[in-house]
Order: C-alpha cells, then structure tokens, then sequence
C-alpha cells in the first residue's frame, strides 16, 4: 500500500472502478495524494500489478461489517441423534418424533438410530418399518439423507431438513428467535457432524 509498492509501474484503477491505465507509481502515487486516497495493490501477482484508489481505513472498516453479519447469519450444521426401540410405545414415539421436528424446525440434521436388543435383531423388518414411518410424518419438513442401513445391532438413518426448513431457520435466528428447545436427557443427544455410518457405542 502507498509507499510500501516496490513495482516501477503499475495498472491503476480509480476509486469508481474506471480504468486509468498503465502509469509510473510516482505518478500513482501523486494521483491518489492529490484526492486524498491510499494506493492500494488489489492484483500483487499481475505484470504490472493492480493498484486502486480507496480510502483503505473505511475498506477495512466495511469489510469486517461484511464478515461479521456473514457469520451472524451463517448457521452451522448440526447433526442431532435421536435413538428408539423397534417396538417403542406409541406414546414415546411422538414424543421422540416431536423432538424430531424440532431439530429439523430449527435447521439440524438428524441421525436416527435404532438399537436392536436379542431376539429383535432377527426381526430388521421391524426397524426398516418405523423408520419408514418416522421419515413420511416430517416429510413436510425434512427428507431422508442416509437411508436406512444395518450396522450391527444397530440401524441408522440421516434426515436433514429441506432447503425452506433450514432458511426459515436460518432467518428466525437472524432476527434473534429463540433456538428449539433442548429435549431432556435420555431423549436425544447431539453428537460432531459425521458419516451416516458412524454411531455411538451401546
């Protein structure tokens, strides 16, 4: 920047993006004296590198305005799991598949596993049967990710949230919305985002 170019020449461009051409950096240099503008190098690495004219103070300045509010409304992904028991009562399975909704509501990925105890692990039809219902209940809100897959005693499944699930999300955090409500312990955890074939050992 300013005095700190080491190029003899350099392709300038003025602080309305207009192009002004290739010009010795002495010359640059008074150009951007004489409107009170830093020369900045945007382009090191072109022969002759590109110089602008800006005020670099208020650059830097609106940059971190842009870097911050990207972050603010940026929501990173998180992979929720919710585990159930192929022949779970009915009651305790709409309270689970509540949980369910409220992660998908709030923008997270959930893992859904189902563990198999003795005998049931001869019966994965039953597994295959309720996570089939599960996923066409919060179709509204989500899609199947991962579809179901045996990995030992356990099956697994991956919903994510659908693209107006997640933006809806996304905006009612950016306008300072309570986040869904945390089920209590025992009914789900929130496990690093990982493949769908990774789960949490019994």
């Amino acid at each position: 920047m300013n005095e700190q170019i080491r190029a003899r020449e350099v392709r300038l461009v003025g602080p309305e993006g207009e192009q002004v051409g290739i010009v010795p950096l002495e010359r640059a240099l008074q150009l951007a004296a004489d409107v009170d503008l830093d020369l900045v190098e945007v382009a090191p690495m072109a022969r002759p590198p590109v110089c602008k004219l800006m005020d670099f103070g208020k650059f830097k300045y609106e940059s971190a305005l842009k870097a911050r509010e990207a972050r603010r409304n940026q929501q990173q992904t998180v992979i929720k799991e919710m585990k159930l028991r192929p022949k779970i009562d009915p009651h305790d399975y709409e309270t689970k598949k509540g949980h369910v909704v409220r992660f998908l509501k709030a923008g997270d990925k959930v893992k859904v596993t189902i563990m198999f105890r003795g005998r049931e692990q001869s019966r994965p039809e039953l597994g295959f049967r309720l996570l089939r219902r599960l996923s066409e209940e919060i179709s509204e809100l989500g899609f199947v990710e991962a579809s179901p897959k045996q990995d030992g005693r356990n099956m697994i499944m991956v919903l994510a949230p659908h693209r107006a699930t997640k933006a809806a999300a996304v905006a009612a955090t950016a306008a300072g919305g309570k986040p869904a409500r945390e089920p209590r312990e025992g009914d789900g955890t929130e496990v690093p985002p990982a493949t769908p074939a990774d789960t949490t050992a019994e």
